[in-house]
């Protein structure tokens, strides 16, 4: 009995997904809870599953499509009636885009080796048009690209890497001609989530009065701390001791202290909230998502940090639920982990502040001991930056919100669990 697929309901305020890449192609066999497809929402990009065990019968949405939720995608049989790719193929609104298409000789250079590292030789490429008229323009060789499609397929996002890391003209010239004119890569369409981003962050700009003030720390305690239990910490629950779950704990005792930094601007008033729920930017290879530990005002260190650990990990594997990256009323954002100073971050809405955590790096530091006296000392240091809305935060406010902060993380006299 042949099943439906469909497009889930990824949460209750979903209403649409977008299918970015099919797992599977038609005439596979799949196991029940194999990733079937993967789909970009306004909330998270997640694997789904299949519903089944059977064959991947019919393909109904190719990749690129976004379509409403309970739409039928796919159909699966049952493995009594596998059908074979080339039946499958033939079934009404099954996706042939996938089908083998072989270079054309004009792409790759006659006096290119024979076989790379990359591309078994005399195997065919499998690509799209679009791919072709790309590695054309940009005198690319495409069997020099592993592509991460469907049976190696190279996808536009492969060339486009490619090209990222590797520049322009992987083919070499022949001998006493010209290399080929450059031709500029043609605009290329936004994902679903790099179109949300870029809609909510221009969204913000224009909703928030954004001021933002920076603060030097001195994370030389929690740095030796660290350095001291980060191995039986490890031990004793399961994840690494980060930097990040020192910050949280004193951002939340200043939230705590100052709600009004964990306030939002709601029709015209200003809304408290009741608990902390903390979001953290975590960034992807596709994008940018914050998942949010819920209540975070309750959890002690360890299950804070375990809570972080298990967040980040499965937003860049795409398990997250659409209710754990929903309802964040204050944010960190780790900007420091490419080296930088610090950032001047956009609030996530409808949020009223945002935290930017600068790199923590070693610098002298003029400090007095008892009797006043001054000296130069080695320190590690970490600037933190307080993007704020200001219809609903005041600079006090901020910069007592940021003192309690700083004031937490240098007088640090918690046990870390």
């Amino acid at each position: 009995m042949p099943t439906d697929v469909i497009m889930p309901q990824m949460g209750e305020s979903i209403f649409e997904g977008t299918i970015t890449k099919w797992l599977k192609k038609a005439g596979d066999a799949v196991e029940k809870d194999e990733p079937l497809f993967e789909i970009s929402t306004d909330k998270v990009d997640a694997e789904i599953p299949s519903p089944v065990a059977g064959v991947l019968a019919e393909i109904r949405i190719p990749e690129g499509a976004t379509v409403e939720v309970n739409t039928v995608v796919a159909v699966i049989s049952g493995t009594s009636g596998a059908a074979t790719s080339g039946g499958a193929s033939r079934a009404a609104g099954t996706n042939t885009s996938t089908a083998p298409e072989a270079t054309p000789p004009a792409v790759v250079a006659n006096d290119v080796p024979a076989q790379t590292d990359h591309v078994e030789a005399g195997k065919p490429q499998r690509t799209s048009p679009l791919v072709r008229r790309i590695a054309k323009e940009n005198n690319l060789d495409l069997s020099r690209i592993a592509g991460t499609g469907l049976e190696g397929r190279i996808t536009k996002e492969d060339v486009l890497r490619h090209l990222n890391e590797r520049g322009i003209g992987s083919v070499p010239p022949k001998e006493g001609l010209a290399t080929a004119q450059v031709v500029p890569l043609a605009p290329q369409p936004l994902s679903k989530m790099r179109a949300i981003i870029a809609q909510r962050m221009v969204e913000s700009v224009q909703i928030s009065p954004h001021v933002h003030i920076v603060y030097k720390v001195d994370m030389s305690r929690i740095a030796r701390l660290r350095e001291r239990e980060k191995a039986s910490f490890e031990q004793r629950h399961g994840v690494k001791l980060t930097y990040m779950p020192f910050i949280a704990t004193a951002a939340i005792e200043a939230l705590t202290k100052f709600p009004i930094v964990n306030a939002s601007m709601v029709e015209g008033a200003i809304q408290y909230h009741a608990n902390i729920h903390l979001g953290i930017a975590v960034a992807l290879e596709w994008g940018l998502i914050v998942p949010v530990v819920k209540q975070a005002e309750g959890r002690g260190f360890a299950d804070l940090a375990r809570a972080i650990a298990d967040l980040a990990a499965r937003a860049r594997a795409k398990k997250l639920l659409p209710d754990e990256a929903s309802g964040s009323t204050f944010t960190l954002t780790n900007s420091g982990i490419f080296g930088e100073e610090f950032g001047t971050p956009i609030i996530n809405q409808p949020e009223s502040a945002i935290l930017a955590i600068g790199g923590l790096r070693k610098e002298p530091v003029v400090v007095a001991d008892a009797e006043g006296n001054d000296s130069i000392a080695i320190r590690s240091v970490q600037y933190f930056c307080l993007g704020f809305d200001h219809r609903t935060i005041d600079g006090a406010d901020a910069g007592k919100f940021m003192s309690e902060f700083k004031r937490v993380l240098e007088g640090w006299d918690k046990e870390v669990g």
